[in-house]
């Protein structure tokens, strides 16, 4: 197959738009509109022309037959403890999504709700005695999800649908007849199970984002109300003679989460003066004036906690990108020891009985482990693996490396590159990072990492700055006006690969997911040269028009906003689209989306992918693999299997990596 001579045509327009001093050009923008014919046929012979691509890919079905079995591992959550009923979802190798059981019977399974699999069950929360359930739902990957309430004994549904939600949080009050939900970017409203009276919105605060917890007691209620530099806090005396809301936090630019534990205190995590975050506690009487309980590390970011019997709190941290948990002294938060771990991999889901007891679980896994859960009993001061995934078998040989480089300004940055320790000299390599809204990429079992590594490829992982890595204070180096230090440290992590000798430009293949496809974008518009090969997933890449569509509106905190004329030229300094060049030997490029993606509109990719295969100057292809009927979210297993595999057998064909 001969690039660029087969490309189809997509007409580019005379469009330019002057704002706030700049001319933007965009000869694109019909693309923006999914329905327009235009769009159809030439979203129709871009499909046409992956699916011929596709099939000559030599490695594709091999890489499928090895997903397949890698996947087998299914998957088990930690348990959640309702009324001694024990909940937690679990997926054999041979289903589709995961099911949601309380003391092993499975009381919720998609698949039943939805043969086609194209249903996923989005978030879940048993009421405080166990007896009911609150879940949503949503249908090809849209994730504008539907509330329903079921009783477990009986499996009826009882109360159900309620519209509006989107992984919204659930704070049932004590007898299971109420429940406080969100409705996704309106406010908290309270709920009463089969009343015909429209449900009231009971805080509101004009917020992105808004989260409720309710104490195990069911007498305390605290909201959160997310904006796009932090959030404010509040709590409510559900028992008081005045049931208002009362802040703990507000007008501030901190992320602070608040939940009173059962021993009758307010415990607040923030990153308010501590960057990598501090445990801070107050009288729930007087919410506001707070006290520091558990100081911040200089070294390591605070994840979680629990509280344990004998005034003992587990507290789960980030040590640059390793898990660990120490436990200390609830009282007066003195370190008195840590928490035997399986090894140094991540650290998720640390949970405890609400009323008590010796005993916590966590979710460990790392590049070879699939994630499984242990269980630790500060009786014996003891960790034991209490439940392993379902179809775990024996992972490859290989070794993960913690390198450490320095980027365009000096700053260290640390990358964690996996390969088999029997293979030597340059080898084809994947890069990968993220680098935005404060989200950590910490190591774990991927299968299709995995396939890649032990077919002798080398697998980079990237703690860029605009991550969590190391804190609030990293997330913030990478945000707004300083999101080009991004970009430097992924740049700057490929040529640490290269000079090290783990492989080479002609050899490197890049992929990145929603802000790792604007990653990718950026990387390999900004320095093509440097890249054999480049996956965008769902990647945002018009960056003077993202606003505009998907949950664009809410992401201008992170970005900036395209409608301020200094925040404008930000973007315009990195924006993918916009430094696309005629004649550039572009990387070979695979753009991945979704037409249901309801984050990142897929006229990104699309607008993207027409401007690549107009300026392409050599013959390596510029390629869309569009998916009709999922979204960015979960999708059912036999999907992600035939994403990856496609993904593998592209990046494998540019960066010459053989199958054994």
């Amino acid at each position: 197959m001969k690039f660029p001579d087969n490309y189809p045509p997509a007409e580019r327009l005379p469009l330019t738009d002057r704002r706030h001093g700049h001319e933007i050009d965009d000869p694109y923008r019909w693309l923006e509109d999914p329905v327009d014919p235009r769009t159809r046929a030439w979203l129709a012979a871009q499909d046409r022309l992956w699916q011929d691509a596709a099939a000559r890919l030599p490695r594709r079905e091999r890489f499928l037959a090895r997903l397949t079995e890698a996947r087998e591992t299914g998957l088990v959550t930690p348990p959640v403890w309702r009324g001694g009923r024990r909940f937690h979802l679990r997926q054999s190798p041979d289903q589709e999504h995961p099911v949601l059981c309380c003391d092993d019977r499975v009381v919720l399974d998609p698949m039943e709700l939805d043969p086609s699999g194209l249903t996923t069950l989005d978030d879940w929360q048993p009421d405080l005695e166990g007896r009911r359930l609150a879940y949503q739902t949503s249908r090809s990957g849209d994730e504008k999800a539907c509330l329903y309430v079921r009783d477990l004994d009986t499996g009826a549904i009882v109360d159900g649908p309620i519209g509006g939600c989107r992984y919204s949080a659930v704070a049932w009050l004590p007898g299971g007849e109420a429940f406080y939900y969100v409705r996704f970017q309106q406010g908290v409203f309270l709920h009463r199970i089969g009343s015909a009276e429209a449900d009231v919105p009971v805080f509101t605060r004009g917020a992105i984002s808004y989260g409720v917890q309710i104490s195990p007691d069911g007498r305390w209620l605290t909201i959160s109300a997310g904006t796009a530099s932090g959030n404010g806090l509040w709590l409510a005396d559900l028992a008081g003679e005045d049931p208002a809301p009362r802040p703990v936090q507000d007008g501030s630019h901190a992320r602070t989460a608040g939940a009173v534990a059962r021993d009758g205190r307010l415990y607040l995590l923030t990153d308010r003066d501590a960057p990598r975050r501090r445990l801070c506690v107050a009288d729930p009487e007087a919410p506001a004036a707070w006290r520091e309980l558990i100081p911040e590390d200089g070294e390591a970011v605070l994840g979680a906690f629990t509280l344990l019997d004998g005034d003992r709190l587990l507290v789960s941290r980030t040590r640059h990108a390793v898990g660990e948990i120490a436990v200390h002294d609830a009282r007066t938060g003195e370190r008195i020891g840590m928490v035997p771990l399986p090894g140094n991999g991540s650290i998720a889901s640390l949970t405890s009985r609400p009323e008590g007891g010796p005993e916590a679980w966590f979710a460990y896994t790392d590049a070879v482990t699939p994630a499984e859960i242990w269980r630790y009993d500060a009786r014996t001061d003891a960790t034991t693996r209490w439940s392993a995934a379902p179809g775990r078998g024996t992972p490859p040989e290989v070794r993960s490396h913690h390198v450490e480089y320095a980027s365009a300004d000096g700053t260290v940055i640390r990358m964690i590159v996996v390969a088999r320790p029997s293979a030597g000299g340059p080898r084809p390599a994947i890069l990968s990072g993220y680098g935005g809204f404060g989200i950590p990429l910490m190591p774990g079992y991927a299968a299709d990492s995995l396939a890649w590594v032990e077919a002798g490829g080398v697998l980079a992982i990237a703690n860029l700055r605009g991550g969590g890595e190391e804190g609030e204070g990293w997330h913030r180096d990478g945000m707004r006006e300083r999101k080009q230090n991004v970009f430097d440290d992924f740049v700057a992590a490929a040529e640490k690969l290269i000079a090290d000798g783990w492989t080479t430009p002609e050899q490197l293949g890049i992929w990145g997911e929603s802000n790792g496809g604007l990653l990718v974008g950026a990387a390999l518009t900004h320095r093509p040269d440097l890249f054999a090969a480049a996956v965008c997933s769902a990647g945002l890449l018009d960056m003077a028009r993202y606003h505009l569509s998907g949950l664009g509106p809410s992401w201008t905190g992170e970005y900036g906003d395209p409608d301020d004329p200094e925040q404008l030229g930000w973007l315009l300094a990195y924006s993918p689209y916009h430094h696309v060049r005629k004649g550039v030997d572009y990387p070979a490029t695979l753009f991945t989306v979704a037409a249901a993606d309801t984050r990142v509109d897929p006229m990104h990719a699309r607008k993207m992918c027409a401007a690549l295969q107009w300026a392409s100057g050599g013959d390596r292809p510029v390629l869309l693999r569009y998916e009709p009927d999922v979204g960015h979210g979960a999708r059912a297993v036999s999907r992600s299997v035939a994403l990856a595999a496609d993904v593998l057998a592209f990046l494998a064909e540019h960066t010459g990596l053989d199958l054994p």
